[in-house]
């Protein structure tokens, strides 16, 4: 490996020298890329093994964007000056003329290059006495560049699996290693000689025990759970577990070595119960264990959603994680916002509302409002609080947000520093545990007793703008540490960790048009959002705290509230 890494070092060193002598030359040669394509006057050797370096020389060569060998585009590896590059003789080349292009055209060769096909060979004494299934392995030889590929064959089975080459040169080969049936395998090497691809000896491969590392499960008691709540399983060897199945259905999974923990996946159940099946799938999916084939997933008459983290817009965050859709469950990648989260905005920017909350419904159709899941986010403000954000609240926030930690505009979630309102109008009502009523509730609320969120349950009175009793005159697009972290540990621009603040907020979900002046009005969906904990960290480079992550339980109403069922 360090033999690989050195010569890896070396080509590095090369490129760049090559890069820097090519940028002194382009205004010496800028006439002749212009006026005349590649011409070539030899090159040599004109025979040599797979792997081996070529020189060209010839004309008007310092402007050459590709090569060829034959119709196989292969690699450039330098180009030293205008009437000398040199290219690689690629494994999947066969024998031709040799081609350069540059903008003005093509140059051909004269005579043909013809491969000497070299039989690569293992040293099988170097091999280690075993290796991890899926680890990395460094086989050492002869001739390794004319490899096309490594091959592994389980004891006892005759298919053999192709490895992965990690890195190569001619002496050595980094492969990961790949599936295998058993634990034990021979290893061949795969290369052309001439006429057809064909594979050395089986009956001389060397070969290695194959460490299967196999998950490992204890006795799992399944119980009635409920869509998006989380199951804990424990055994040995579980973080080599790919995938947990219920119903077929990917499950976000956590896992460590004695551990796993896996989210319901909402799947297309029924409201109810659903008697179905647990699958944990590893080996890159090649085998699987069935856990349970009367797991009991109950669909109740709401969406909830567990121990959600999302974090705030500095470039210093742990993860580019920002938003959160209590419609679909998931914390969606900033790099995804563009195309999963918020389209219309990415496309329309400040365009999507005429002011705060108010969609342009000149600019911006009814099914192009309804396209956007509703969202939201937290960022940290300058005053030091952290914030609860309605996408639609501010044409200032969703451009701070970053897809890494470059410091790029074009690395924006907005792919410039310009302004934007985010599309679905979302508002917010802070449950006081001081007023009787909504202590009520906020028990309910973290304790998961919601059942059911509709017209029956959180009755809308429009003309009071309350629900379920609860006015909501006081809703706004934004709500801050200022009133859901009032009592905590939470100090403005003193950091910790882990603070617990058991914060209870009622969402609300506008349709098109938003809810022009009346929060009771043109209400989609409610939902609740306890926030549980919440680590407070300070951006470096201006101390406020949009480092902070923020850890979060959500309800959120299954189908579009209708004003017509509010009972009377």
């Amino acid at each position: 490996m360090k033999r690989i890494m050195n010569r890896i070092s070396g080509l590095l060193m090369i490129a760049a020298m090559s890069a820097t002598m090519l940028a002194g030359c382009d205004d010496v040669f800028v006439d002749e890329q212009i006026q005349s394509a590649p011409v070539i006057e030899a090159f040599t050797p004109e025979s040599a093994p797979v792997g081996a370096e070529i020189v060209v020389t010839g004309q008007y060569l310092n402007a050459v964007n590709k090569a060829y060998i034959g119709d196989t585009e292969v690699t450039i590896i330098e180009k030293v000056s205008d009437t000398r590059l040199s290219i690689l003789a690629a494994a999947a080349a066969r024998d031709g003329k040799i081609t350069l292009v540059n903008a003005a055209g093509r140059g051909e060769s004269e005579h043909t290059f013809t491969f000497a096909y070299a039989v690569p060979e293992l040293i099988g004494n170097l091999l280690p006495a075993s290796i991890d299934m899926g680890g990395e392995l460094l086989l050492t030889g002869t001739n390794m560049t004319a490899v096309e590929a490594v091959l592994f064959t389980a004891e006892g089975y005759d298919e053999p699996k192709t490895a992965e080459i990690k890195e190569r040169n001619t002496t050595e080969i980094l492969v990961r290693v790949p599936y295998v049936e058993s634990d034990r395998a021979d290893i061949t090497l795969r290369y052309f000689n001439g006429t057809s691809s064909v594979a050395t000896s089986r009956e001389t491969a060397p070969s290695l025990d194959i460490v299967r590392n196999k998950p490992e499960f204890d006795t799992p008691t399944f119980e009635r759970t409920a869509v998006g709540r989380t199951v804990t399983i424990t055994g040995r060897y579980l973080d080599k577990v790919d995938k947990i199945l219920v119903n077929g259905f990917e499950a976000v999974v956590n896992k460590q070595p004695t551990t796993l923990t896996f989210t319901v996946p909402a799947g297309d159940f029924a409201d109810g119960e659903t008697v179905t099946s647990v699958v944990a799938e590893y080996f890159d999916g090649h085998e699987s264990s069935t856990l349970s084939e009367e797991f009991v997933v109950f669909v109740p008459f709401v969406k909830f959603w567990e121990n959600m983290r999302t974090w705030a817009q500095s470039r210093e965050v742990e993860q580019f994680a920002s938003f959160f859709s209590p419609e679909t469950g998931r914390v969606y990648a900033n790099s995804d916002w563009r195309t999963e989260v918020d389209p219309i905005s990415y496309e329309y920017k400040s365009q999507v509302c005429t002011a705060g909350n108010v969609p342009n419904t000149a600019m911006i159709s009814k099914e192009q409002y309804l396209s956007v899941k509703p969202y939201f986010f937290f960022s940290g403000v300058s005053n030091g609080n952290v914030q609860l954000n309605g996408p639609a609240n501010s044409v200032g926030q969703i451009k701070n947000f970053f897809m890494s930690a470059t410091s790029s505009n074009d690395n924006r979630c907005l792919g410039a520093n310009v302004d934007a309102y985010g599309t679905p109008v979302i508002a917010y009502r802070y449950l006081n545990p001081a007023n009787a009523t909504e202590k009520a509730l906020i028990d309910k609320v973290i304790n998961q007793q919601i059942e059911r969120i509709d017209e029956e349950s959180f009755p809308v009175d429009v003309a009071n703008q309350s629900v379920a009793g609860i006015g909501i005159t006081s809703c706004e697009g934004t709500t801050t540490t200022a009133k859901w972290a009032v009592g905590t540990d939470f100090v403005i621009k003193q950091p910790a960790d882990n603070i617990k603040i058991d914060a209870v907020i009622m969402v609300f979900y506008y349709g098109y048009g938003g809810y022009n002046g009346n929060f009771a009005q043109n209400i989609l969906r409610i939902g609740f959002v306890h926030i549980v904990s919440m680590n407070h960290r300070l951006d470096s480079s201006n101390q406020q705290p949009s480092r902070s992550d923020v850890t979060f339980n959500c309800y959120w109403q299954k189908y579009d509230y209708d004003y017509s069922k509010i009972p009377q």
